[in-house]
């Protein structure tokens, strides 16, 4: 039986799926596995790797440590599909498909596009020392999601005692940008079956990004008209229909 595996993004883990794991469960009756990456979440203990073939072997082996079996359905946003380009290159037949969620890799995308110049200060803030969880989630959540105060403020409050329970270290933090700063995305798709979703509101990467890996890769794109970086946050429904498509 085919499985799902979800990746997330930078500091992200499994807990910010948030219920889309069940939702996904629901509608195609296949099962999936979040997969935290080193540094993040419950694993906040381990040092995040600097490179990111170093977070597609961790993947790899927590897979195996699971005795969870190919062939797998990745999902994978932000850092995360990085981290899927690399794994799926290395190991295609352990995949059916592969969606990358507002992915962006060079050589395709300048550093301008990969974030967002008018994300920065809001970012950097989240890493001062006198910068609380609540407040820091309440940045994220401004950058990511376009779903505004009134509809986030449970999740905040979620995300922000999350955050108090696995802070990620700083030294983590910058080797992940570290590790996304220098990947070099192949000339060619990792997967025959690859396709590319993303969020035209998305304020803290360019939707152009997964525009040049579409265009240079050949492979489909759906585009969500208003959705923010966090599209699976934002319209998780939309995202099931688009997976359901894809499979």
């Amino acid at each position: 039986m085919s499985r799902w595996i979800l990746l997330r993004g930078l500091t992200r883990d499994s807990h910010h799926w948030g219920d889309f794991p069940a939702a996904l469960t629901a509608a195609t009756g296949l099962p999936v596995t979040p997969l935290d990456l080193p540094g993040n979440g419950r694993l906040n203990h381990l040092r995040s790797p600097a490179h990111i073939a170093g977070y597609s072997a961790y993947c790899s082996r927590a897979c195996e440590r699971l005795g969870v079996l190919p062939p797998f359905r990745l999902v994978a946003i932000s850092l995360g599909a990085m981290v899927a380009i690399d794994w799926v290159a290395r190991q295609p037949s352990d995949f059916e498909s592969v969606t990358l969620i507002n992915g962006s890799a060079a050589p395709f995308s300048a550093a301008t596009e990969r974030i967002r110049p008018s994300a920065l200060p809001s970012l950097v803030r989240t890493l001062l020392p006198g910068c609380d969880a609540a407040r820091a989630e309440a940045r994220i959540l401004a950058l990511t999601s376009n779903l505004g105060p009134g509809a986030t403020a449970a999740i905040l409050q979620d995300w922000a005692e999350w955050r108090r329970l696995h802070p990620v270290k700083l030294i983590n933090t910058l080797r992940q940008l570290a590790a996304a700063a220098r990947y070099q995305a192949p000339a060619e798709p990792p997967h025959p079956h690859t396709r590319l979703l993303a969020s035209w509101g998305d304020r803290l990467v360019s939707p152009a990004c997964s525009h040049h890996l579409a265009e240079a890769w050949t492979v489909p794109l759906r585009p969500h008209p208003w959705a923010g970086h966090d599209l699976p946050l934002d319209d998780p429904a939309w995202l099931v229909r688009q997976l359901l498509q894809h499979s």
